[in-house]
């Protein structure tokens, strides 16, 4: 594991917190198809310093076996001014071929150099909303997902304990704007919309949640909506305060 870097703001007491109590959250095993694919345990190589601060036993069983089905995403948590947890976004750019304009989490497909799941989701924050690998703490990995075309997304959490040493800068051939969004919001039926959806024959509620900052509104949706339920329920150990109606259609 690297050594923190030091820090230029004092330490929060309530992300210190919430770190020790994520390295130690293990996400349920995959189903036993997907297992020899998923669980080929092997220490992250803790000399690499591009690789971000990494700690948590769930963070050290981690694939690193490069696949081209197989991608990555980073949800970083922040504390903010109010001292309540909020969550980087981005809005993707409206030229590219997948998913222009929609809502999603820094984080794209693996590369052949990735050394595993953590370098995929570091290096794509990096490039994607110019995110210092050094600056991100990461304390652990949720279940996998899939996209509707089958691509196994893994969801890494990380820690942004300084913001002000963060300057956003947006790669303008993938991102259009950054944003951030309070976690709890993924929890709470207010601001929440669903629509029953469709997709191969399978049935499933798609979620939608709304949120306006100061001069533009956002719509979050889709597997970027579940992965956010899935990690809001995790750091506050409850359920959301409505139905979810969980497809498999989601899930790995």
């Amino acid at each position: 594991m690297t050594t923190p870097p030091s820090r230029a703001s004092p330490l929060s007491h309530g992300l210190a917190t919430l770190a020790r109590r994520l390295r130690h959250h293990e996400p349920p095993p995959p189903p036993p198809s997907r297992q020899t694919d998923w669980q080929q345990h092997e220490t992250p190589d803790s000399s690499d310093k591009s690789a971000g601060r990494r700690s948590g036993t769930a963070v050290e069983s981690l694939c690193r076996r490069p696949n081209s089905a197989r991608a990555a995403v980073l949800i970083c948590l922040f504390e903010g001014d109010d001292g309540n947890l909020r969550v980087l976004l981005t809005k993707r750019a409206s030229t590219l071929a997948t998913s222009p304009g929609h809502v999603s989490l820094p984080g794209g497909k693996q590369d052949e150099g990735d050394a595993d799941d953590v370098a995929t989701a570091l290096r794509e924050a990096k490039e994607e909303i110019g995110l210092d690998p050094s600056l991100v703490e990461v304390v652990t990995v949720l279940q996998p997902y899939a996209t509707k075309i089958g691509i196994t997304v893994i969801p890494v959490v990380g820690i942004l304990f300084d913001k002000s040493a963060y300057r956003p800068t947006p790669n303008p051939s993938e991102v259009e704007a950054i944003f951030d969004a309070p976690l709890e919001m993924f929890l709470q039926d207010r601001n929440r919309r669903a629509e029953e959806a469709e997709w191969m024959g399978v049935k499933y509620l798609l979620q939608h949640f709304d949120y306006q900052t100061a001069d533009k509104k956002y719509d979050i949706f889709g597997l970027t909506a579940v992965i956010l339920i899935g990690i809001a329920s995790v750091v506050y150990e409850r359920p959301p305060a409505f139905a979810e109606l969980s497809s498999k259609l989601w899930h790995s």
